[in-house]
């Protein structure tokens, strides 16, 4: 069986999420293939209900949204894996500051290990240090920490979308380009946490990983976001993630892209979306000659890592490529392993602007209608 609903799409060992990808995908062509498709799909409708009734519960003033006394701007997506919710966080955040506000981060905490962190928290401390971050299930409770403890004027709240019980000025909403809206069906027999239309909530839409389909894929995605909210026709931006360097042991040894080009590599990874990470791995011109992916938000044993060793030495690849959420969770000692240093680029530049003005306008709302 799988995981319950809405836990990332995990699923518990006896189906690898490959093989669950591959099926709910359509890719699995067969009989037993086709059944396991109904079977989730019939899954899903209790799902899909439990979804509907709490969101017009919300709608209609049954279950009220609890403000809190500073802007919040909140970061989610549809769909479960990763659609590059960590470094669009770091974007807003210097943003942010860059408008002479002190922001702090809100996150639910999901595969926290034995320290009480998870591998974005320790990635944001690298990307936005001293930042404050308070990780709890209980959005409204963490802000009003932030708010009393920290000083902060502004929450950004990480993965928030379906976290309606705190109230926020602005949503934006993040939509993977290279799989905009998970298979096109709700958990489990999908990847959608909740329907498209949810996006009538949606007050901004980031459509990442741009640059890695057609310009006719970017306009059938942009046009199926109009079709569920109008009003997002000129709040839809096109970002990607560009390679900016590697890094290695807690993020102090930098180094360029220069040093992987047409080498031979092993890529490692335990994301949500591991093959977007190989694209952005042949970006830098890298020649993968071996991959090894592991679960979403996967804790590393010192198992995992030999065994990535001898694979690499196997495939004759001195260097293993990873990324900064893998790094975080990587005990030092382990040289080869580098990660691949990403940058979020506006495409065009010039939406950029219009992007943090946007940002400034609502926090300034906030603070207008107090």
């Amino acid at each position: 069986m799988l995981g319950k609903p809405g836990t990332a799409g995990k699923t518990c060992p006896l189906i690898s999420e490959k093989f669950y990808k591959k099926q709910i995908s359509g890719q699995g062509r067969g009989i037993l293939p086709g059944i396991f498709r109904s079977v989730l799909r019939a899954l899903s409708a209790p799902y899909a209900l439990f979804m509907s009734l709490r969101n017009a519960a919300f709608n209609v003033g049954f279950m009220n949204s609890t403000a809190v006394s500073v802007p919040v701007i909140a970061i989610g997506n549809l769909t479960t894996g990763g659609t590059g919710k960590t470094p669009i966080v770091a974007t807003v955040v210097k943003a942010l500051q860059e408008q002479g506000l002190r922001p702090g981060i809100v996150s639910r905490g999901y595969r926290a290990d034995n320290t009480g962190e998870n591998d974005e928290k320790r990635v944001l401390e690298l990307l936005c240090p001293n930042v404050p971050h308070e990780q709890n299930p209980n959005r409204v409770t963490a802000s009003e920490k932030l708010i009393a403890s920290e000083g902060v004027d502004v929450i950004v709240l990480d993965d928030a979308f379906q976290h309606r019980r705190i109230a926020r000025d602005l949503n934006i909403v993040l939509i993977d380009a290279t799989n905009p809206f998970g298979y096109g069906y709700l958990l489990p027999r999908g990847l959608l946490r909740e329907p498209v239309s949810s996006l009538n909530r949606a007050d901004m839409v980031l459509i990442t990983r741009s640059a890695n389909v057609t310009e006719d894929a970017l306009q059938e995605i942009e046009a199926t976001v109009r079709r569920h909210n109008a009003k997002l026709v000129d709040h839809t931006y096109r970002v990607s993630f560009r390679p900016s360097g590697l890094i290695a042991g807690s993020g102090e040894d930098a180094r360029t892209t220069d040093v992987v080009a047409n080498q031979p590599v092993t890529v490692m990874t335990a994301i949500g979306n591991p093959e977007a990470f190989v694209a952005t791995c042949r970006q830098i011109e890298a020649n993968i000659a071996a991959t090894r992916f592991f679960p979403d938000h996967h804790h590393y044993t010192q198992d995992d890592l030999e065994e990535v060793q001898e694979l690499a030495k196997t495939a004759g690849t001195p260097l293993i490529l990873t990324t900064l959420k893998d790094l975080v969770k990587i005990a030092d000692g382990y040289e080869n392993i580098l990660a691949v240093q990403i940058e979020t680029v506006f495409e065009p530049a010039e939406k950029e602007p219009m992007f943090r003005d946007e940002l400034g306008r609502a926090t300034r709302a906030h603070f207008t209608r107090g």
